[in-house]
């Protein structure tokens, strides 16, 4: 425990941690600007509907942590890079890592749902749902589902960084796999829905909902259910964390 306390203290310090989690509430805040505009001028019913859902409770639940995972996916990715990049002890630090990236979804979830109650009284959609017992009940099992997905994004981040042994490399094969997965899966989507981040971004779909931004695209229509999308998560993580030590012990011994 003391090791992950100091940990997390050097995490602190870090400059990408800071960056990390102000562009994702950045990002997050515009989104819901948008979307709140866009359901008071949208000329279309279908449109405007599809707006003031996001800012609808207790669904509104939901779709901040599906909003994250699309936007928070890249950021975990390229955050877990530059970490990993960096530094070649990935213990403890690799679990300060999962945790900082959790308590960053945290303040990124509290943020969003203030964005969408702030929607919700301008759109004149109402608060009601906030109390809604069923979307209370609901809301630990979808945050450890966002947890575990966006951890999976750092670990892979971190994992690429660590084979690359270099910071700026992590990044930027992080990133372009990132990508690369997202325009991929446009033209086989039935293949790349189980590639780690198209899966990330599924846990936390209901009835089959597209997520926003998985994969680096938000276009792809065929996805995994959130259960099944869970286990390819776990999967992928194991996968990372296995690769990530492997590569570490053999840095270790060659020097």
């Amino acid at each position: 425990m003391r090791l992950l306390g100091a940990n997390l203290r050097k995490l602190l310090r870090r400059p990408a941690s800071w960056v990390t989690l102000l562009l994702l509430i950045a990002l997050l805040a515009l989104i819901y600007f948008a979307l709140i505009a866009a359901a008071r001028t949208a000329t279309d019913p279908q449109a405007a509907l599809g707006a003031r859902l996001f800012v609808t409770f207790p669904r509104a639940y939901e779709l901040v942590l599906t909003l994250i995972l699309g936007i928070g996916g890249l950021l975990a990715v390229t955050y877990g890079a530059a970490i990993g990049g960096s530094e070649w002890g990935w213990g403890t630090l690799k679990a300060a890592v999962a945790v900082f990236v959790i308590l960053g979804l945290a303040l990124a979830f509290l943020i969003g749902v203030v964005g969408a109650a702030i929607g919700a009284l301008v759109l004149g959609a109402g608060l009601d749902g906030m109390t809604d017992r069923d979307g209370l009940l609901g809301l630990p099992e979808l945050f450890g589902r966002a947890g575990l997905a966006l951890s999976m994004n750092a670990a892979f981040g971190y994992a690429v960084a660590t084979v690359a042994r270099s910071q700026l490399a992590g990044i930027a094969v992080g990133v372009g796999l990132f990508f690369a997965e997202g325009i991929a899966g446009l033209f086989l989507p039935d293949v790349f829905q189980w590639f780690p981040f198209s899966a990330s971004s599924a846990v936390t779909a209901a009835n089959g909902d597209a997520a926003i931004g998985g994969g680096g695209a938000s276009a792809i229509v065929t996805q995994l259910d959130p259960n099944t999308a869970i286990i390819a998560v776990v999967v992928w993580l194991v996968v990372a964390l296995g690769v990530t030590a492997v590569f570490t012990e053999r840095a270790e011994i060659g020097g």
